[in-house]
């Protein structure tokens, strides 16, 4: 079995004993990071290490950054989306680990949706697909997991008129989502949980994690060949409720060896 997690931690300096409890506790075997909030120089590298984890990241002052651990090495990083050299945003890793390919993936948020950052969310989704496309086309394993600010159906938040005009729910944003799975990936936790409500971030702002106010915007997908190896996925709550805690939770997939 291999424990893919992924995580949208809400800087790994302010969480980090957060993060080393979950890790020691839950024992994944690969961690995908984002929203780092540091440059390599600031990441924990020595108490990563301690538990026994490889680890690879990108690295940004003050935004963005992910990262992968692995109880196995890395191998051949990608450390940016392909198609847009120019943009200098650390919101994509990509490695080889216990015989898959995954990636750390922090989509843009998009918000304002009439701002320059909406478009900007469309086209790196457009270069996400462009990417799993050619992934798909090696016909290996991978899983691209991460926070993908993405809504993808009214099942997947408290209250759908609440967001729909956020860019997180927006048509376009989901139909570019559903677009990367049309290629022929699976969702993990929605393919094992048809229909059933549950959250992986619950805003810190009116009260929204004692109400379960949340939305579903964390998200692990499958490459045909991973998909079949799909045993289990879960969304960790646990780590939500312990003090100074991410307003996102740990998403955890399940893969037969």
């Amino acid at each position: 079995m291999v424990k893919i997690a992924t995580w949208n931690v809400n800087s790994i300096k302010a969480r980090l004993p957060n993060v080393l409890a979950w890790l020691t506790a839950a024992e994944p075997d690969v961690v995908l990071l984002q929203e780092l909030k540091c440059q390599k120089e600031g990441f924990p590298r020595l108490e990563i290490e301690a538990l026994g984890y490889h680890y690879a990241m990108v690295g940004q002052k003050s935004y963005n950054g992910v990262a992968v651990l692995s109880k196995q090495p890395l191998e051949d990083p990608l450390a940016r989306l392909p198609g847009a050299e120019a943009d200098e945003q650390a919101r994509y890793l990509e490695v080889t680990t216990f015989g898959i390919r995954v990636a750390s993936i922090y989509l843009p948020n998009g918000n304002p949706p009439d701002s320059e950052k909406y478009p900007y969310k469309l086209a790196w989704m457009e270069r996400l697909r462009a990417r799993a496309q050619a992934l798909l086309a090696s016909e290996r394993p991978f899983a691209l997991g991460g926070d993908y600010n993405v809504i993808p159906a009214a099942e997947d938040c408290y209250d759908p008129a609440a967001w729909a005009d956020d860019a997180l729910f927006l048509p376009d944003s989901r139909r570019q989502f559903h677009a990367l799975l049309n290629l022929g990936l699976t969702e993990a936790f929605r393919a094992l949980h048809p229909g059933l409500r549950a959250y992986s971030y619950w805003d810190y702002q009116g009260a929204a994690w004692q109400a379960d106010h949340g939305i579903r915007i964390d998200h692990v997908l499958l490459s045909p060949q991973a998909a079949d190896r799909l045993v289990a996925c879960a969304i960790d709550k646990s780590p939500r409720g312990e003090p100074k805690a991410s307003d996102h939770t740990p998403v955890i997939c399940e893969l037969a060896a």
